[in-house]
């Protein structure tokens, strides 16, 4: 897999001390059949997540496979009204305006990644496949409904979905970003993702969050939020207050009704009030009486969040 950004590439000189050897592959053909070979490797491209483990004591791979030299992840093509994201695209790269200008929401979530550093080494593929509860791409890539290309082992000629994928012994499949963040789906040996598939919308995309005090850019809350005109929808994902994004599907269903999506997309004032509460109460649910001041406080965050990003959207 995308090991926690770990995932994708060792830069530098400590992921040569953290195994006792690091494979440098060039193609996704070649990552996999190292991955098979080796199957106590892990992949890496950024390693901002897993070198702070390893620095930690907390990690110490037998071997790495690198990520960063394989340039058809890198990037991404359009294929049939979707982005077809590399999985070894950086935060840095993914904020800049071309970018943006695609997937907005993804484009601010990557800008608010962290210090320079930090978005210039981690990758998409990382946030996701070590799903740390802050990931700040994670709500936008759910609230996207996004869907991974995971790239394995398979007979040759294997027909693939994207890029080389299903070339010379390898296969693909695909599976909601859902999925795995929610440990139902997991990957199998030899298998990395390779490739994000995202639904081009061409509409308002919101990514908001508010940090603490533990670390530069750090979430205690964060949220993805979408429109979809034509199925006349709202999406809306809140990350960081579980270990995975979680979708308070009655509130978008609740909310997309009240829309005139006819008439410019308005909203009365008090409902849009109503659905930061209906969210915040799904996402952050009491934990017994009296309530913690904590659960307090971050069910009102997230409900100023929610507001806030639907409020955008709408206007936009």
């Amino acid at each position: 897999m995308h090991a926690p950004d770990s995932p994708q590439g060792p830069q530098g000189p400590q992921a040569s001390h953290a195994a006792q050897s690091v494979t440098l592959p060039v193609s996704l053909d070649e990552a996999v059949a190292a991955l098979t070979a080796m199957p106590a490797a892990v992949p890496v491209a950024g390693g901002t997540d897993l070198m702070a483990a390893v620095n930690a004591g907390l990690l110490r791979p037998a071997a790495l496979v690198g990520l960063g030299r394989i340039n058809e992840i890198r990037g991404w093509q359009y294929q049939d009204g979707h982005a077809l994201l590399g999985a070894g695209l950086t935060h840095a790269r993914m904020g800049r305006p071309d970018f943006a200008a695609l997937i907005p929401a993804l484009a601010a979530a990557a800008r608010a990644a962290g210090p320079p550093q930090i978005r210039n080494a981690g990758t998409l593929g990382g946030n996701i496949a070590s799903a740390a509860p802050t990931g700040d791409a994670l709500p936008v890539l759910a609230a996207l409904e996004a869907m991974l290309v995971i790239v394995g082992p398979g007979e040759p000629g294997t027909a693939g979905s994207a890029g080389s994928a299903g070339s010379a012994g390898t296969s693909s499949r695909e599976i909601p970003v859902s999925h795995l963040l929610a440990g139902r789906e997991m990957l199998r040996p030899g298998e990395l993702i390779g490739f994000v598939r995202v639904p081009l919308l061409h509409a308002p995309q919101v990514f908001l969050k508010a940090t603490g005090r533990t670390g530069p850019g750090r979430a205690v809350a964060s949220v993805g939020l979408v429109l979809d005109p034509a199925r006349r929808g709202v999406r809306c994902a809140i990350g960081a207050v579980a270990p995975m994004p979680l979708r308070p599907l009655e509130a978008e269903q609740w909310v997309a009704s009240l829309i005139d999506w006819d008439g410019g997309r308005s909203l009365a004032p008090e409902a849009l009030e109503a659905f930061g509460e209906y969210v915040a109460a799904a996402c952050v649910p009491d934990q017994g009486e009296p309530v913690a001041p904590g659960v307090l406080h971050l069910r009102r965050t997230v409900a100023v969040l929610a507001r806030r990003a639907l409020g955008r959207a709408l206007t936009s």
